[in-house]
């Protein structure tokens, strides 16, 4: 980020129900005495503490507009979504395989239409675990590098959170599996799924030997990243800030 950014905490709001402490990403804030805490100003200041506080006691510095409250949840029509990316009818169909058409009819680069995905449901466990003891090995080495790495606890279900399904999206090419990635998160959200994008998971893949054996990745292919999908069990109270837009006219 390009401004300063402080987590600020009011006391008088929080009234101690700690939501945030399992969904800060960087396990950044603690319950004391009943109240929030920050432990370090060294995070990627997300805004998850910001949306999920239902007494609005969180509040980030250095943005031009406050975040917006939320008074109810914004969702798509997946029919009309897939229609606009497809330009064409629409598929009535409420699972998985939607979520897929919408990265298959991704345009890319070239037309090399060479993006693939890999759905991690029954046997996704295994892969997890596989992901969970690369990663315990590198920890020590990540530590010297990020501060924000000694708080992150990576338990067993590091990557999935529990989920029941992810999907691998995995191309030759970061540009076409980005693009199909983001379309695919659009058509999950208009389902009614929640998404996380696990992008440690694809690091895992890529770096790991039997992991790409396991997922069957070929010479050149590469795990863009893995949609990590179900329903939310959390409710988020107002829009997480971002920073204006830098642009330049040239």
């Amino acid at each position: 980020m390009r401004n300063e950014h402080i987590i600020q905490i009011d006391p008088a709001k929080c009234v101690g129900r700690g939501l945030y402490t399992g969904d800060c990403p960087a396990g950044n804030l603690s319950l004391q005495r009943k109240k929030a805490e920050v432990i370090a100003q060294d995070c990627i200041k997300c805004g998850h503490c910001v949306a999920i506080c239902p007494r609005a006691a969180v509040s980030i510095t250095g943005f031009d507009a406050p975040p917006e409250a939320i008074q109810q949840r914004t969702t798509l029509d997946p029919d009309q979504l897939l229609a606009a990316i497809k330009t064409r009818r629409s598929i009535r169909r409420y699972s998985i395989d939607q979520i897929i058409e919408a990265g298959r009819l991704t345009p890319t680069g070239g037309n090399a239409q060479d993006c693939r995905f890999i759905v991690l449901k029954e046997d996704m466990d295994r892969f997890e675990a596989r992901a969970v003891r690369l990663f315990r090995r590198l920890r020590p080495l990540a530590k010297l590098v990020n501060p924000a790495a000694r708080r992150i606890d990576i338990d067993v279900h590091f990557f999935f959170k529990g989920a029941p399904a992810a999907l691998a999206i995995v191309s030759r090419s970061k540009v076409d599996g980005a693009l199909a990635a983001a379309h695919m998160a659009l058509m999950a959200e208009a389902c009614g799924l929640g998404v996380l994008y696990s992008g440690f998971f694809a690091m895992a893949a890529n770096c790991s030997r039997a992991l790409r054996r396991m997922l069957g990745l070929a010479r050149g292919e590469q795990v863009v990243t893995a949609l990590v999908l179900g329903y939310a069990n959390v409710v988020y109270h107002r829009t997480a800030q971002k920073e204006a837009a830098c642009v330049c006219y040239v």
